[in-house]
């Protein structure tokens, strides 16, 4: 039997073995051959399915000794089994039914002779074709820890053994394979001795450990299994006690991720650096990007898995995931999956659109405006999916404008800007290709085709314009299965296993448009074999070479088209393990990097004009975080000792999953998994939702750093338009002065130490940068209220002097940006400059009648000044506070208005302030600018009912009714809410002055006539008749003769019935007075 039909028969015999109960164990051997019949499950086109006949090969009973023995599990390979017993030792069955024996492992030496075997191990004399019997010898050496799982790896040929008491022995495997028992040696005992669940990644070579604990401990077992990282919910607030102990864990399929699982609470699924992808255990303690608040009395019942997880199990292309909930096995809850586009593999780079696709359907991440990234879910068609279920490759164009994808047979192409999707006319063609990977050349979308009639691949290269077989452009048969591929400008490199490089150059003569045949042609330029015993190679990136513009020849039409016509000849290379490394095309010579990479991008290209991020060669992402990768100046751009600078700035939140790069905004585009509930359904629904964090400041620093402030300053220059620019500013100079306070403090102890000039000069040189961009003086106020104020000294020695920044804000009216500085003044300079500098700052804002901003200036005035008082003498003041004088009018109205006796006792720094407001209020009232006023009023706290009492007579007095009806009337526009709100409030002032005149104007503006007559008679009696005789001319001849005519036959009719009609009793005699006031004027009711 074959190996896949090997596997087939050990899940079965796994399953009647350990089904048993009884004392007899039976090992049952079937045949599992599959039949030319296809199963039909939907569609036109058969599925990939067939059906199989088993039948029973051998049917044996185990000579185990002991009869109260228990089977963990089996491995095997094409030839044996290995199984796991309750009582520690390992059991070797041929897959014809022959018994080697036990034998139990000791872990604490490394010589294959010291594995021993127990006295009990008996075999039952079975042979088939005369294979000998083994005999095992005691060595008196015995476990009472049971097995409790294995997990036997055949590309790296170690078997892994766990045992019941936590403990953990890791084994290499001979090539003899697991019939005898000194082909397995025990290497080395791995974790801390609480292990309870075990998962080999067997591409990324890598070992993930539950521990009872709750954690996960990731093991490299390329390196001699050193620890890499742990992963728990820790910082996410649960402990142990919530979660309780890993009860399972389970890698995708394509070793990508892994869902872990645990005893009492909740599933997690992890990136391999350490990412949190998915949790169902909703954030209870933490504020969290994706993780939602909770409150502790809340319901959790919607919460998935709440009783712990049992099993978990990954579907066979990774896009659902299966568990069973502890208590629960009658229930099977599946959760969806989409799969990050991360450029391994035979599937190109995604640039400016960042995709992620699930098993019918495509999330685009829509990237046009940085600060507000969505995410666009695409539906595909559905008379594509239904026969070719599920997607498996997707690549995006280089504009991000086209996008191709491959399900099981053929592809579609999607245009976003039209909407509109692209598939094949003739479904027979469609058939009859099988993607294994997409790239794209331009225009042109490059098929990785594998054709089953010959077992044979090739290139298919199709114009994005027409999917058909008359369309194609050009074929290329390949020598063999490409292991991986990557596209640059006309370039194509595909590699083949083990290690076989071959260069194409793509030449398209002709042009590519749909009424013309254009001819494509194809030549290796370069063929590279390479011999390593390193771990195969998971993705590989052009570089482009990066030349001086002075070293580019006169005979070019340009610069940018010698760069084109380069062929590159570095490449970088991602292995499965996560090595990292450079590899020069021309000779064939690696350099190694680093390691534990999961992504990397390349962002180095001379073609982009706008590429904010051409200074940086490539970007790696692993459990360190984000990586920054420069290439050195001189004759090697890609020297060692200082090439990789590693920016902590960059690491991305453990709940955002980079996903790329926008190299024209300088930013790192990233998703992070949010939860929403819903009373209408049973579980949460999980919502990936898109982040971006820039890159810009760390670029600007390292350049900084090599003093190219030429460069730097033309990359800030690119990105000034951008939404991020005036933050990447700030953080720039923040991370920089940060890194001078840090570097201080180390050294206070040192006494001879220098003042750190290097350093310094980085901050100076940070600021000369910043300078060049209006933004300069709000970042440096910005970053000086987020430090300590005891260092503001050393930023504003190299930032400039305070005051002379406070001055160009003033010149510019920045009067916001201003005020932020008058603290730093008041620290540096003294109190006495920051009062001069706040009442000139003050007097501009009243004159741009910025009230708010102006408002708390004379709070910072007069709290600043009692406090410069208070240091400069201990004597009594007896003056009033005039925080008080401006909100406590009550407590002051039976004070002297006396205004020269009033300026006396006020002190010196109460004086200037109030005369500015006094000032402002006048000019205010004088040009009848009542909203200002009321603004005014409002914002600074000003006593306006004081004011009007002392400018009865003076510019708060009306000259003219008619006039000043007329111009307070188209000062206030009535028609809005607003102003009718001011007219209340200036009301409501001037009835507490009894100040008539602007009482009669506001309230005919307001249309109360009937009320404020009447008040005004209550509070004058009857001396009003002869002053209010000039006011009733001006009412007759301005007034509308139909209102006077209603209030006059209401207080008639008020008269006959003797009623109160709004007034009191006691208003009577007023009322009959107001009524013969009216009589007294030259004018008739009945006109």
């Amino acid at each position: 039997m074959g190996q896949i039909q090997a596997l087939h028969a050990l899940l079965l015999c796994f399953k009647a073995v350990s089904g048993l109960k009884t004392s007899s164990f039976f090992l049952q051997i079937f045949k599992v051959q599959f039949t030319e019949k296809r199963i039909q499950i939907g569609g036109k086109q058969p599925s990939g399915l067939f059906l199989a006949s088993i039948s029973l090969l051998l049917s044996e009973q185990v000579p185990f000794a002991e009869k109260d023995l228990a089977v963990s599990n089996f491995v095997c390979d094409n030839k044996h089994l290995l199984v796991g017993l309750s009582n520690g030792s390992l059991y070797s069955i041929s897959w014809k039914g022959e018994f080697y024996g036990s034998f139990v492992l000791d872990p604490h030496s490394r010589d294959s002779s010291k594995i021993t075997h127990p006295s009990n191990s008996l075999d039952n004399g079975f042979t088939s074709g005369g294979a000998p019997r083994v005999i095992i010898q005691d060595h008196n050496v015995s476990r009472t820890a049971a097995i409790i799982q294995l997990e036997l790896n055949l590309p790296l040929r170690s078997l892994l053994v766990l045992y019941s008491d936590g403990q953990m022995v890791l084994c290499s495997v001979s090539k003899k394979g697991l019939k005898q028992a000194d082909s397995i040696k025990a290497e080395r005992i791995l974790g801390s001795g609480d292990a309870v669940c075990a998962s080999v990644a067997s591409e990324q070579q890598i070992l993930a450990v539950g521990t009872r604990r709750g954690v996960v401990e990731l093991y490299d077992l390329a390196e001699s299994t050193p620890l890499i990282h742990t992963v728990s919910l820790y910082d996410w607030g649960y402990s142990m006690e919530d979660t309780g102990s890993v009860s399972c864990i389970a890698w995708t399929p394509d070793n990508s991720a892994f869902a872990v699982g645990w005893k009492l609470r909740g599933l997690t699924v992890w990136s391999v650096s350490g990412c949190r992808l998915m949790s169902t255990i909703r954030q209870i303690g933490l504020s969290s990007v994706s993780s939602p608040m909770v409150k502790p009395n809340q319901d959790s019942k919607y919460e998935p898995l709440m009783g712990g997880t049992s099993l978990i199990e990954w579907d066979e292309y990774g896009y659902r995931l299966y568990t069973i909930e502890e208590g629960s096995p009658e229930r099977i809850v599946a959760f969806s999956f989409g799969k990050c586009c991360l450029n391994r593999g035979v599937s190109g780079t995604t640039y400016v659109r960042q995709v992620i696709y699930g098993a019918d359907r495509l999330l685009v991440v829509q990237s046009e405006d940085t600060d507000e990234l969505k995410m666009l879910h695409l539906n595909l068609p559905v008379s594509y999916m239904s026969q070719n279920w599920p997607v498996q490759h997707v690549a995006a164009s280089k504009d991000g404008m086209f996008l191709a994808v491959a399900g099981l047979h053929g592809l579609i192409l999607h245009d976003i800007r039209a909407k509109k999707w692209r598939v094949f006319g003739d479904i027979t063609q469609e058939h009859k290709i099988q993607c294994k990977g997409l790239l794209w050349l331009g225009k042109i979308v490059v098929v990785c085709n594998y054709i089953d009639s010959s077992n044979m691949y090739e290139l298919l290269f199709y114009p994005r314009y027409h999917l058909d077989q008359s369309s194609l452009l050009g074929r290329k048969p390949l020598l063999a299965k490409p292991m991986v591929m990557d596209v640059y400008q006309e370039y194509i490199l595909v590699t083949y296993r083990p290690f076989d490089v071959h260069i194409f150059h793509v030449k398209l003569l002709g042009e590519l448009t749909p009424s013309s045949t254009p001819d494509l042609q194809l030549s290796t330029v370069r063929e590279l074999s390479i011999m390593t015993a390193k771990s195969h190679p998971a993705a590989m990136r052009f570089i482009p070479d990066q030349l001086p513009r002075e070293g580019i020849p006169n005979d070019h039409v340009s610069s940018s088209s010698a760069l084109l016509l380069r062929e590159p000849a570095r490449c970088l290379i991602l292995r499965a393990n996560g090595d990292l490394s450079l590899l020069d095309l021309d000779d064939g010579h690696e350099r190694e990097l680093t390691d534990s990479v999961e992504l990397f991008w390349v962002t180095c290209g001379p073609e982009e004009k706008t590429n904010l991020i051409e200074e940086v060669s490539w970007l790696d992402y692993g459990h360190r975080g984000m990586q920054v990768w420069y290439p050195s100046p001189g004759v090697d751009p890609f020297k060692q000792e200082d090439f990789m600078q590693l920016d902590p700035e960059l690491e991305f939140d453990r709940e955002i999953y980079p996903l790329g790069l926008l190299p024209n905004a300088g930013v790192v585009v990233g998703v992070s998994q949010r939860m929403s509930f819903s009373a209408c359904t049973e579980f949460p629904c999980f919502e990936p939702t898109p982040q971006a964090q820039t890159i810009l400041h760390c670029l600007l620093r390292h350049l900084l750093q090599r003093d190219k402030r030429e460069e730097a300053l033309r990359l800030a220059q690119l990105s000034a338009e951008k939404p991020h620019f005036s933050h990447c500013l700030e953080w720039l100079l923040f991370t920089v002065f940060d890194t001078e306070i840090t570097r201080q403090n180390t050294n206070k102890h040192h006494v001879s130490a220098p003042k750190y000039a290097n350093n310094s000069s980085l901050l100076e040189k940070t600021c000369d940068l910043i300078r060049s961009f209006p933004e300069y003086f709000d970042v440096v106020v910005s970053v000086a209220r987020k430090t300590d104020g005891r260092h503001w000294a050393d930023l504003f020695s190299a930032a400039g002097r305070s005051t002379e920044l406070f001055e160009e804000c003033l010149q510019r009216r920045w009067y916001r940006t201003a005020a932020c500085y008058i603290l730093v003044i008041a620290k540096l300079e003294g109190p006495a400059v920051s009062q001069y500098c706040a009442l000139r700052l003050l007097q501009a804002t009243l004159d741009e009648s910025l009230y708010e901003l102006a408002g708390e200036l004379v709070r910072f005035l007069l709290r600043s000044g009692r406090e410069y008082e208070q240091a400069s003498t201990d004597s009594d003041r007896s003056s009033p506070r005039f925080l008080g004088y401006f909100l406590s009018r009550t407590s002051y109205r039976k004070q002297s208005l006396d205004k020269s006796n009033s300026l006396k006792e006020q002190s010196a720094h109460v004086a200037p302030v109030k005369n500015i407001l006094e000032n402002h209020a006048s000019y205010l009232m004088s040009g009848k600018e009542l909203s200002k006023l009321v603004a005014f009023v409002k914002g600074t706290q000003f006593d306006l009912v004081e004011y009007l009492q002392r400018e009865r007579y003076g510019c708060a007095r009306l000259e003219n009714f008619a006039s000043g009806l007329e111009l307070i009337g188209q000062k206030l526009q009535m028609g809005m809410l607003q102003s009718r709100l001011d007219a209340e409030f200036l009301l409501a002032h001037m009835c507490s002055v009894k100040f008539k005149e602007w009482i009669v104007v506001l309230a005919t503006l307001l249309r109360r006539f009937f009320w404020i007559f009447s008040s005004m008679i209550c509070g004058y009696g009857r001396h009003i008749a002869l002053p209010c005789s000039r006011i009733w001319h001006f009412l007759n001849t301005t007034i509308c003769l139909k209102t006077w005519k209603r209030n006059f036959h209401q207080l008639q009719i008020w008269k006959r019935n003797e009623g109160t009609f709004g007034f009191g009793i006691q208003n009577a005699d007023y009322a009959l007075l107001l009524i013969e006031v009216i009589r007294c004027e030259d004018w008739s009711p009945t006109v």
